[in-house]
């Protein structure tokens, strides 16, 4: 069920003492980033705000992630499961999400590759600031959104001459190049990867 300010009383908090398990997913990887407590009124707060409040149960207090560190979870959206006694909040991280420093409570979960191009866009986008001559990325974006199309023409027209004269190993190589240039023009475009795949999605259902 996708909750929302209206159905918070239909969970089951009675179970718990008042308290609902809320596992945070990355909303572009699917990465599993940190589980904590929330209550009615800090899952009352997350829905109001966006920001992932939880409960602290040593503190017996409500706290916003992030609060401190500045690494805020962005909520998008939040589900219960089958017997409304727990949530999956997705979320896209403003930083760490572990107070150890690192993306994840997780860190040795293992994404899988298609998860990694979601990861991939993430970076990229991060390089948009960049300074051209320390990035490859950030010179691309320097060169403007013409320059950028021209590449991805090119390594299109590379896969293809890959795929008929060369190596399996040169097909893949231009390959990857041809995928991460489009993920570049799509970031140029303000253009998330998903959008791309709800179209192909659309177009599977009909």
């Amino acid at each position: 069920m996708l909750v929302n300010k209206d159905n918070i009383n239909d969970l089951a908090w009675q179970k718990m003492n008042n308290l609902i398990p809320a596992i945070i997913q990355h909303a572009a990887t699917g990465a599993i980033l940190m589980q904590g407590y929330m209550n009615q009124a800090s899952l009352a707060a997350t829905l109001a705000t966006g920001k992932a409040t939880f409960y602290s149960r040593s503190k017996q207090a409500l706290w916003v992630k992030g609060e401190t560190s500045g690494n805020f979870l962005n909520v998008q959206q939040v589900l219960t499961d089958c017997d409304n006694d727990s949530l999956l909040i997705a979320c896209l991280p403003m930083g760490p999400s572990c107070h150890l420093g690192t993306e994840s409570c997780f860190p040795e979960q293992k994404l899988t590759q298609q998860n990694f191009l979601s990861e991939l866009e993430q970076v990229i986008a991060s390089r948009k600031n960049d300074k051209p001559e320390d990035s490859y990325t950030a010179h691309l974006f320097s060169r403007g959104t013409i320059k950028i199309a021209q590449k991805v023409g090119e390594e299109g027209v590379e896969v293809a001459l890959a795929a008929v004269a060369e190596t399996k190993e040169d097909l893949l190589g231009e390959c990857a190049d041809l995928f991460y240039h489009t993920l570049v023009l799509l970031a140029d475009q303000d253009i998330d990867l998903n959008e791309v795949m709800a179209v192909l999605q659309q177009r599977h259902n009909k």
